[in-house]
């Protein structure tokens, strides 16, 4: 995994052409975001087969893929328009820390900050005295989403309205293809074929080219690998390694499937424990995206389907795909002169709506330490340290969900008693004793976020922040006041439905 030592300083050592294996979410977005910033001297290629289908069965994402578009010069209208999407305020945990719990974690804040120690330490020290309503009521993105209401925030950041953030669901496939036509009107070059082996130089174990089946060899000097959970360059080709989380991610399949549109049109992602695993759903503006994610250890396949078909909004457009994954990362994600993007460099199971993220995540990273054909050991180093932490991070906040629960039934009572990483029990720790929130580097998840699901799971501090005890604040006054205000701007959002019929509704399908 050593790679070669620079060479000549001053010389032209550009990447010239870069080779993209693989094509859905990943690859596109990755030749996308590589035209858009590598303008001139350096041509950029995919090879893609439509034998081989794409994981994609309906995205649900988090707020940062707004950068990600907005940095291409994609208007939003167009793309929701062009995806059959809608707009995602957070994610609504049904079932989670027991039967008949529900909880939301949303896009923003709680509250909005108005005293030196946090919103959520008001709400606590108002709980502590049996005043305060549930932490979903003081919550912006909640005050519309229950509603089935969307309006972007305000930008006039006095307003309560502006305390919200958003996301979008889509349709994975059609924004390959949205992409696929951005990327091929700035020079992208797109072949259709199978690879059907990788040359290695011998000396350095750089890929040099790939052969396609019907013999045509593309040649090229960075390689990314898109090719999703088989890593035919990553792996199959550089033997990198994987680190198996399933020890704390016991979840190792996932059945897929499409439905008729609801009239239940949420601005919002529902996720809902049952008794091997839990179920998503997925609202578009052309049908619904359901899956069930289980563990096979404690469920059949067959009687998964049976528990995902039970629980549809309405009929059923095709019949459960079902797909197996292992979650964890390889152990480089950079490995000599071949980067993985998206599956090929790990799977974070779908829970928070992470697995677009890490693909624009990693092609940031490589932007932001774009190679020369030296791959300096310290460049390809930091990308890859950089992205275990960032996974990690990630890693710890699903796990949480998981460890968090007081359901009965043996995949829950393993995964409330199992030893998790120290990261996450001096996290849990310090909410358990004080409501403190401790930051890591790296941490994708921000306060709101880690509240929500301490609190929604379960993990009531058992104190206050004691600096909290000393502030002269009338907590109960502040919420009351926010509660208020949020109602009232909630209530003069038009409805979700609305607000895409009269800008980004989509042809239909």
């Amino acid at each position: 995994m050593t790679n070669p030592a620079p060479q000549t300083p001053g010389a032209d050592r550009r990447i010239r052409s870069i080779i993209i294996v693989g094509g859905g979410s990943a690859g596109w977005m990755s030749a996308a975001a590589l035209a858009h910033t590598l303008t001139r001297d350096c041509t950029i290629t995919l090879v893609e087969s439509e034998e081989i289908g794409t994981v994609g069965v309906g995205e649900a994402t988090i707020p940062p893929i707004k950068l990600f578009n907005q940095m291409l010069g994609i208007a939003e209208q167009d793309f929701v328009r062009e995806t059959q999407g809608s707009f995602k305020l957070g994610i609504r945990f049904v079932d989670w820390a027991q039967r008949g719990s529900a909880y939301f974690h949303p896009f923003g804040s709680f509250g909005k900050a108005f005293d030196t120690v946090a919103f959520h330490q008001h709400w606590l020290r108002e709980h502590e005295a049996g005043r305060a309503a549930p932490l979903d009521e003081y919550c912006m993105a909640w005050a519309v989403a229950k509603q089935n209401r969307f309006a972007p925030p305000m930008a006039d950041a006095r307003n309560i309205a502006s305390t919200h953030d958003y996301a979008y669901h889509f349709d994975a496939g059609l924004y390959a293809a949205f992409l696929r036509t951005y990327a091929e009107a700035r020079g992208v070059i797109r072949h259709e074929g199978l690879i059907a082996s990788v040359q290695q130089n011998a000396e350095t174990g750089l890929v040099e080219s790939v052969t396609l089946k019907d013999g045509r060899v593309l040649a090229g000097d960075l390689f990314l690998d898109c090719s999703g959970f088989r890593g035919l360059l990553i792996e199959g080709a550089l033997n990198t390694g994987y680190e198996d989380w399933t020890h704390w991610l016991p979840c190792d399949r996932a059945l897929a499937v499409p439905c008729v549109k609801s009239a239940n049109f949420t601005p919002y992602t529902t996720s809902t424990a049952r008794e091997a695993g839990w179920q998503w759903r997925i609202p578009l503006q052309h049908r619904t995206g359901n899956g069930y994610v289980f563990s096979s250890a404690h469920i059949s396949e067959d009687a998964a389907r049976e528990v995902l078909l039970a629980n549809l909004d309405g009929k059923a457009l095709a019949e459960p795909r079902l797909l197996r994954f292992a979650t964890g990362r390889r152990k480089a994600s950079w490995n000599r002169n071949v980067v993985a993007i998206g599956l090929a460099s790990g799977f974070m199971e779908p829970l928070e709506s992470t697995s677009l993220h890490l693909v624009q995540a990693n092609i940031a990273k490589l932007i932001a330490l774009f190679p020369t054909r030296d791959f300096d050991p310290l460049v390809t180093a930091e990308f890859n340290r950089a992205t275990a932490n960032e996974t990690e991070r990630i890693r710890d906040f699903l796990i949480l969900h998981y460890h968090l629960t007081r359901r009965e039934e043996p995949l829950w009572r393993a995964c409330a008693a199992m030893d998790i990483p120290d990261t996450l029990k001096l996290k849990i720790e310090h909410f358990r004793r004080y409501g403190r929130l401790i930051q890591h580097d790296f941490d994708l998840f921000g306060a709101a976020s880690w509240t929500a699901v301490h609190i929604g799971q379960g993990n009531i501090p058992a104190a206050i922040d004691p600096v909290a005890r000393y502030r002269d604040v009338n907590s109960g006054a502040w919420l009351d006041k926010f509660k208020a205000a949020m109602t009232a701007e909630a209530g003069r959002m038009p409805s979700h439905q609305h607000y895409i019929d009269q800008f980004c509704k989509a042809a239909p399908a």
